[in-house]
């Protein structure tokens, strides 16, 4: 879809749209300047008359746009379906909802599998330049701007979402009525960042990787992907999660453990399982995305762009906020969210803080977690109402 048109805002209520192109493109915290700019994104519910009831949901590492509905490649149901839709949390009979495909990613916004502006036989590739969170945002931002949107109603995202809701509520205060960061941090810890190149070297290491130019001979490295995935999964989980999933159970075909074991099989249950979310993953993902998002990821920090202060980040700022940590959550523990709470009160932000008791790891925020849903239903009802926003 052109930007030309996108151009009457009236009929956006109307249709969920899929992408909007920008052919100024976008100059990025690198310094380099994408000559032509593509997000592509989603929406449920209806924008009303005002254009006061959108809510813009942003996205972990290995998500995309389609929140709420079948995926196109996979058709699984939407990633965040147990949240987003008619009498949900994000009740989509009273809010918009928006979902962007981030910028670097696969499904649809410019990233590293984008056709090069300036040879549009070639694929940017591995010569994409470096993204950060923030410019992820700039180009959500461009998007809400071209909607006619002045004002969200919310920003709300987990992990590396919820970095972007804080980029939000720090770069646009004014944009943003209330802020929803779950199980995220204002900056990724050397741990993190460790995992992550644990998973980049496997990709790396794979023999399809052909220095980054694996899509010009129709291969992929699909191995050292799916081990990228694999080891990337563990840390979404906990231990008490594993144990009660899987356990030490064998599996049912290895009736024999030392057959298994001297033909180097799938003993365990556990390890089918993380085969299965590895090969799964590389269907729909892209290694080189993979790379740059994870990039991403790494280097925010988000005190230190504003002088190491995480409060001079908020100061002065009139958003609503609503942080969310899970108890067993390793990967993004409930420390950080204190850590930015603690930032929010010096910079007299209006904050509100829950720990969710639950032994599912980071990704409950994905998963069935009931007292998540409601505290999440229940603090933008209260904004809602604070707001005027119309049932």
């Amino acid at each position: 879809m052109s930007s030309a048109a996108m151009d009457q805002p009236d009929a956006l209520a109307e249709l969920a749209h899929t992408h909007v192109t920008f052919a100024d493109g976008l100059t990025l915290d690198c310094g380099a300047h994408l000559p032509e700019l593509t997000v592509a994104y989603r929406t449920y519910g209806r924008l009303n008359e005002a254009r006061s009831n959108a809510i813009l949901v942003c996205h972990a590492l290995t998500g995309d746009q389609y929140v709420a509905e079948p995926h196109p490649v996979t058709g699984k149901p939407g990633w965040w379906d147990a949240v987003v839709g008619p009498g949900l949390p994000l009740d989509t009979d009273r809010y918009f909802v928006i979902c962007v495909n981030v910028l670097g990613g696969c499904m649809g916004s410019t990233g590293p599998r984008s056709a090069r502006p300036d040879a549009p036989d070639e694929l940017w590739g591995t010569d994409f330049p470096a993204v950060t969170i923030h410019d992820m945002v700039r180009a959500q931002k461009r998007l809400i701007d071209h909607l006619g949107i002045a004002r969200l109603f919310a920003v709300v995202g987990g992990s590396m979402g919820g970095m972007q809701v804080l980029d939000w509520a720090a770069s646009y205060p004014d944009a943003v009525f209330a802020a929803v960061p779950i199980a995220t941090a204002a900056y990724h810890s050397a741990q993190n960042i460790a995992f992550h190149e644990v998973g980049r070297q496997a990709i790396f290491a794979d023999p399809e990787w052909r220095a980054g130019r694996y899509w010009q001979t129709g291969g992929r490295p699909a191995r050292g992907l799916a081990v990228a995935r694999m080891c990337a999964h563990i840390t979404y989980l906990s231990e008490q999660a594993l144990a009660r999933k899987f356990g030490r159970r064998l599996q049912h075909a290895a009736k024999d453990p030392s057959e298994a074991i001297n033909l180097f099989g799938e003993m365990f249950e556990v390890e089918s399982y993380l085969r299965h979310q590895g090969s799964t993953f590389v269907n729909r993902f892209d290694a080189n995305s993979y790379l740059t998002i994870t990039r991403a990821m790494d280097y925010f920090d988000l005190a230190a762009d504003h002088g190491g202060d995480l409060a001079a980040a908020f100061r002065g700022t009139r958003t609503r906020f609503l942080l969310v940590s899970f108890s067993s959550d390793w990967l993004f523990p409930t420390a950080e969210s204190r850590a930015i709470a603690r930032a929010l009160n010096r910079a007299a932000a209006n904050v509100s803080f829950v720990e969710i008791e639950t032994d599912k790891g980071h990704d409950a925020f994905l998963l069935d977690e009931p007292d998540f849903h409601r505290t999440l239903a229940g603090f933008l009802s209260g904004c809602a109402e604070h707001a005027g926003l119309p049932r």
